[in-house]
């Protein structure tokens, strides 16, 4: 009887075997509860009213206010330099000297034109003077009297000619000697003998002496802010480097009128005057700010951009939840800025860890208990 029961049993457990495939595939298939996001650990930094001030710093260099590029008047080959980078040169010292002989040449050929010229007027003059006075005696005509007078007119024109070339090239000829026509220190060698240069071409680069200014970029959103500070009287100063301890007074001179096409700043130039300043000397050149009363200053790190607008996160103390807050930043100062709108004080504010963060999302405080919290938001709506 065992053996006749057996195919019962078997066809029974065929039965159960694909409902139970299908509650395991039903299980597998089911989608998993999303787990908690996980309270993150924040820096905050309770909001305080007070002022804002500080200054504004810019890497500077000390230059000439004057810099000329001089080159020669003619061209040619660039036989001798006279000087090097960073002598002292007077007016009318020579500085370089270009090959000579074509210039010569030229200058040889126009003083024989002249000469040419010379002897066709004197016979000319000759020719007429004895025609006026045969004319006076009535052995020539009047007509005769004016072909020798038109002569004598054209060989007077062709002479003044001549004696104007010549001038030219004996000037031409003088140009091949190019001499200072300043004083000051040469702060570029723009050739080298053996060169062939154009008329024209920077030689040496001559910083003349005279004033003095620190040069320096500013960017294009500050330039505004940056005048208006600026033309207070002492806001600028000027600390060289290698003197320290040291700051000198410094005068708005120019601000240029475009932006730079790479780096999007505006080139500003103070005048400093000091014997101390060398040319080409680094600088640093700080500018102090107008103090501003009742602003918010919070670390950079805490400002981001939510939906293309500037935002902190505020954190609500009863529900440890954050939210987005949109500020107006009135400026930098440092590694800080500066709010002008969209903060009270006493709010709690995320300064560190606000780039992993949701609306709504639970956090905890970091490095501070809950009752140290609690004491500091206290304590700034006490001084309120």
């Amino acid at each position: 009887m065992p053996n006749a029961r057996f195919p019962l049993r078997l066809t029974h457990g065929l039965r159960l075997a694909p409902a139970l495939v299908l509650a395991l595939v039903l299980v597998a298939c089911s989608k998993p509860k999303e787990a908690p996001a996980p309270e993150r650990a924040v820096r905050t930094q309770v909001v305080q009213v007070g002022s804002a001030g500080g200054t504004h710093e810019f890497a500077a260099e000390v230059r000439a206010r004057t810099e000329s590029r001089l080159g020669f008047r003619v061209a040619g080959k660039l036989v001798a330099r006279r000087v090097n980078l960073g002598d002292t040169v007077k007016a009318g010292q020579v500085l370089a000297q270009l090959d000579p002989q074509d210039l010569k040449l030229a200058q040889d050929a126009a003083k024989a034109s002249q000469v040419a010229a010379q002897a066709s007027y004197d016979l000319n003059l000759a020719d007429f003077r004895r025609a006026k006075d045969l004319k006076d005696q009535g052995f020539v005509s009047g007509a005769e009297l004016e072909r020798r007078e038109t002569a004598l007119k054209a060989a007077k024109s062709q002479l003044d000619q001549a004696r104007a070339q010549m001038n030219v090239q004996s000037n031409q000829a003088g140009y091949a000697v190019l001499q200072s026509d300043v004083s000051g220190v040469v702060t570029g060698i723009e050739a080298e003998p053996g060169s062939v240069v154009n008329a024209g071409t920077p030689i040496v680069r001559v910083a003349q002496d005279g004033p003095r200014d620190v040069v320096f970029s500013v960017p294009e959103d500050r330039v505004a802010s940056f005048r208006a500070a600026a033309a207070v009287p002492g806001a600028l100063k000027v600390k060289l480097w290698g003197v320290e301890g040291v700051l000198l007074d410094a005068t708005l001179h120019e601000v240029a009128a475009a932006a730079d096409s790479s780096t999007r700043t505006f080139q500003v130039k103070a005048e400093i005057k000091s014997p101390a300043a060398k040319l080409g000397q680094t600088a640093a050149v700080q500018l102090e700010l107008p103090k501003l009363a009742d602003v918010i200053k919070l670390p950079l790190s805490a400002v981001m951009e939510f939906q293309g607008k500037s935002s902190v996160w505020l954190l609500d103390p009863k529900t440890m939840t954050v939210s987005t807050q949109v500020v107006q930043v009135l400026s930098a100062d440092g590694n800080e800025v500066i709010i002008a709108g969209g903060l009270r004080g006493g709010q709690e504010v995320v300064t560190a860890g606000v780039h992993v963060l949701t609306p709504g999302q639970k956090v905890k405080r970091y490095g501070l208990t809950e009752r140290a919290a609690a004491a500091a938001v206290a304590a700034s709506g006490a001084s309120r």
